[in-house]
């Protein structure tokens, strides 16, 4: 369970600092208060999760039951029109949810300083790439119930997928060059695991973003969105495989 709650956190933290990032000005109230309530069953299952002990890292109850209810409120405020407030609400989620990200921990922390910075930057590598792509799937979407919005705001959040997709094969390049001086050659099944890892969630990722901008070009936001679809997975496999492999080793991978 430790896998599933630091999914869940790390994908709250992306997926609300996207949407706070978001212009409300261009973009109907209805995308942020449907997409709060996305979060907040994913903290209520996080909640439930750290309240029974499933996670072998003990998890504070606060961090997900506190991005839960803030969901709530966060959408109470975009159904009474309020983006400040709810703006609000969002950036706050995204920092309670960083915040439990670090409490849960991984079974693989280390204590030297290099490793520690590598495994505090593991969390908000891994949330961006996981929440802007969904944010950005989920906003592509919203363009077929409001086809008259502009797409900059669509436009900014790819452009955002490149800019984290980038920070975070960076990130894992660093953990696996690090991981590789320490414990030395690799076993085949690693490496085989390392290749879906960076195949999945880093060139994958980066291919269905270059994808999806071109397409925003022609304009067509219904291919865009089904490209974003595919993103979602390729991210979500990529990540969930970094996190298996992170679990077993000294370095985030």
């Amino acid at each position: 369970m430790l896998t599933l709650t630091q999914f869940i956190l790390r994908l709250s933290f992306g997926m609300s600092l996207a949407m706070a990032w978001t212009p409300p000005r261009l973009v109907s109230s209805g995308y942020y208060r449907n997409n709060l309530y996305v979060l907040l069953g994913l903290n209520v299952l996080a909640s439930l999760a750290a309240w029974m002990g499933l996670s072998q890292t003990p998890l504070p109850l606060w961090p997900p039951l506190t991005a839960a209810i803030l969901s709530y409120l966060g959408g109470v405020f975009w159904l009474y029109e309020a983006p400040r407030p709810g703006r609000a609400a969002l950036a706050a989620i995204a920092a309670v949810t960083l915040l439990g990200a670090w409490l849960a921990g991984g079974p693989g922390e280390p204590a030297a300083p290099v490793a520690s910075l590598l495994w505090r930057l593991d969390p908000i590598g891994g949330g961006l790439v996981l929440g802007v792509t969904m944010a950005a799937m989920l906003l592509g979407h919203w363009y077929l119930n409001a086809p008259g919005m502009s797409l900059n705001p669509l436009k900014r959040l790819v452009l955002a997928m490149a800019i984290a997709v980038v920070l975070r094969g960076a990130l894992c390049a660093a953990g696996l060059a690090a991981e590789y001086a320490e414990a030395g050659p690799f076993g085949l099944e690693r490496w085989l695991f390392l290749a879906l890892r960076w195949l999945s969630g880093v060139f994958g990722a980066a291919a269905v973003t270059a994808l999806t901008w071109q397409t925003l070009k022609i304009p067509n936001t219904q291919s865009a969105t089904g490209m974003l679809y595919v993103g979602v997975i390729v991210t979500f496999v990529g990540e969930l495989t970094s996190q298996l492999l992170s679990g077993e080793s000294q370095f985030p991978l």
